[in-house]
């Protein structure tokens, strides 16, 4: 079903999963396209975000943010055009980023809404590497992580937006970097495409003697969003004040319990405690000034002309693709960004 003008498609939270989310917790359902009323205008959905955050926001835990309410629109940025506009500073033909969710269409008043202009050169990277995910690598690298000229930076999810664009800064910045990411294709991506220093494969059966290998000097930041047995191979590894900027858990989002196996949680505090490991989660929405969103976007902007930095994003093709899509981000299926292209 192609995104039309009279038709608003939107997924909505079905059911909270127990588990790994499933063809029963997104369903697809559609409506008319919604009226924009004085001081507000209408936004059609171009591209869609897709991001692990958006396994929490299914769930009714207590959390950093008010989850998803059954039945309700699944949260989501987007990159959308403006079709009619009442909203001082934007205009018809306008390219906006916009939490719309997943919908084709979506009536705003300006909150939250950042005008990217008429023609931006690649609008669906407004959702990648000049959006949340490459200020989540900027910040929690740079303003947590502290990486100094010859240090070790450890990288999981190497091959995804946060952390391909992690090791490249921390190799602008001077240090030897390792990454982690899952299978030969993404390993080879991260070492001859991005430049790092070398890549792990995290389902070797001896990666924690490989990462010890590509580690002989220790681990001195390591950019923490999976979690898991990255985790536990990194923490023997772990210097003396080494810094772990921690933005995500995606190999724990889905259990509903505590994970299999030994308790670990003695081997983590014991390791902070004794190597006085400085350990910061971060949501980048609220955790930075304003002011370093600025910053991070001249020196991104900078390094991707010069070719610094490169980037790779995976387009799905269609509203009714984003479930699986999503889905398959959180089983590590991706490679690169995930945008889909809604109309």
């Amino acid at each position: 079903m192609a995104q039309t003008q009279d038709t608003n498609r939107k997924i909505i939270l079905a059911e909270r999963p127990k588990g790994a989310p499933n063809e029963n917790t997104l369903k697809l359902e559609t409506e008319a396209v919604p009226q924009a009323g004085k001081g507000e205008m209408l936004l059609r959905t171009v591209y869609l975000s897709l991001d692990p955050y958006m396994r929490g926001r299914m769930s009714d835990a207590k959390s950093y943010a008010t989850p998803v309410e059954i039945g309700g629109v699944m949260t989501g940025q987007v990159v959308a055009e403006v079709m009619e506009s009442d909203v001082a500073g934007f205009s018809k033909g306008d390219y906006v980023l916009s939490p719309s969710g997943w919908q084709d269409f979506f009536v705003s008043d300006g909150t939250q809404v950042l005008n990217l202009g008429p023609e931006p050169e690649n609008p669906s990277w407004a959702l990648g590497i000049l959006g949340m995910p490459g200020f989540t690598a900027y910040a929690g690298l740079l303003k947590i992580g502290e990486p100094k000229p010859g240090e070790t930076v450890v990288v999981a999810a190497a091959s995804g937006p946060v952390g391909a664009t992690v090791g490249q800064i921390a190799k602008i910045k001077g240090c030897r970097v390792v990454g982690v990411a899952g299978g030969a294709e993404k390993c080879a991506h991260v070492t001859d495409t991005l430049g790092f220093d070398a890549c792990i494969d995290h389902r070797a059966e001896d990666f924690a003697e490989q990462l010890a290998a590509a580690c002989p000097d220790g681990i001195d930041v390591y950019f923490e969003n999976v979690g898991g047995k990255v985790l536990y191979g990194v923490l023997p590894l772990l210097n003396p004040f080494a810094r772990m900027p921690v933005c995500g858990m995606v190999a724990w989002y889905n259990l509903q319990g505590l994970p299999e196996g030994p308790d670990h949680g003695p081997q983590i505090l014991s390791t902070i405690l004794r190597m006085k490991v400085k350990v910061q989660g971060f949501i980048i929405f609220d955790s930075f000034p304003i002011e370093l969103y600025q910053e991070f976007s001249e020196a991104m902007t900078g390094w991707l002309k010069e070719g610094k930095v490169q980037y790779k994003e995976q387009v799905v093709e269609g509203l009714e693709a984003a479930p699986q899509g999503l889905y398959d981000l959180l089983e590590g299926r991706n490679f690169g960004k995930m945008v889909v292209k809604v109309g």
